[in-house]
């Protein structure tokens, strides 16, 4: 061992030294890399949610100094103002419709686009991809154009196949607006959600399906025994990301309905803009960031029961692998 020592020299104080001496500088440098992100990070997310509770507790317009000290008075205004719970109520019917649409038909598709002799299965997943990285409000605006009045694109479409006889509203009507406005939201997040779910099929060991082929099982009982069980725990994790994805789509409501008609597309995050930034009026800032502060309390509790959920489903899917 000592010979060893002698070789590597290890046992050498001023070897030791200078070992933990180049430790320190590769460490300084990764330091320095993440420095400016993490600084971007402080300024530009942990202090404006900080100060939104601050703001929260003052009448406040966002210009001049914070002296009106309301206490609980925003939230008590927020909690009793109709507006705020019909816009929470389209955040949830925009959730529920949409995770309800997006979840089984990706996981189709990723079924589908997992069959090894498939061919062009790449080139089906980048199209399906494509409008994952397209920015939201341009999506909104394209679609506008697409489905906003009697001469649309969509309007024009259906009068040539004979499917309709005179143009439709789309925009114009709140039931048809929210129906218009999920649908391009679960076109907006297809191909993400199905990346997640292809990457849960690969994580299915092979021996799986080769057992189950060996014992004459067909595509649907493999489906149903193998492929969902194992899902299971992948699923919950999409399901969480996809209930969070849709609390928040200012921008996609933002320039595709402003929240119309009659405030039928109303969200969270738009009324929470109007009110910060005076839409139509003077700005209430201490008001908006109340409203966030309670949307935000409510978005935390609802991960947490889906939470619960992710954490019962991992423990389920592992006991279903142990007893496999």
């Amino acid at each position: 061992m000592n010979g060893i020592s002698k070789s590597t020299g290890l046992s050498n104080p001023n070897s030791v030294s200078r070992l933990h001496s180049r430790s320190a500088q590769r460490y300084m440098w990764a330091y320095l890399f993440i420095l400016p992100q993490f600084a971007f990070f402080l300024v530009f997310t942990v202090y404006p949610i900080l100060m939104s509770y601050v703001y929260s507790f003052y009448d406040w317009s966002g210009i001049g100094p914070l002296n009106k000290f309301v206490f609980l008075d925003n939230f008590k205004a927020v909690l009793a103002d109709h507006a705020f719970w019909n816009a929470f109520k389209n955040n949830m019917i925009y959730i529920l419709l949409q995770t309800s649409l997006v979840l089984p038909l990706t996981l189709i598709m990723a079924i589908l686009l997992n069959i090894s002799f498939l061919k062009g299965r790449t080139l089906y997943r980048t199209i399906y991809f494509l409008p994952v990285i397209t920015t939201a409000s341009i999506v909104g605006a394209v679609m506008k154009f697409i489905f906003g009045n009697d001469n649309a694109l969509f309007n024009n479409f259906l009068l040539a196949l004979g499917i309709i006889r005179e143009p439709v509203a789309w925009l114009s009507k709140p039931i048809t607006a929210m129906g218009v406005l999920i649908i391009v939201g679960v076109w907006k997040i297809f191909g993400i959600i199905m990346v997640y779910w292809l990457a849960g099929l690969q994580t299915i060991p092979a021996d799986n399906y080769e057992a189950a082929k060996i014992d004459g099982a067909g595509a649907w009982q493999t489906l149903r025994f193998i492929t969902l069980p194992l899902l299971a725990p992948v699923g919950a994790v999409i399901l969480l990301l996809t209930v969070v994805n849709g609390m928040h789509v200012f921008d996609l409501v933002k320039t595709l309905t402003e929240g119309g008609p009659f405030f039928g597309t109303d969200m969270v995050d738009l009324y929470i803009y109007r009110y910060a930034f005076g839409s139509g009026g003077f700005p209430q800032l201490g008001y908006a960031s109340a409203a966030g502060v309670v949307f935000g309390v409510a978005i935390f509790t609802i991960t947490l029961v889906l939470g619960w959920f992710v954490k019962l489903s991992n423990d389920s899917g592992k006991s279903r692998v142990i007893g496999h």
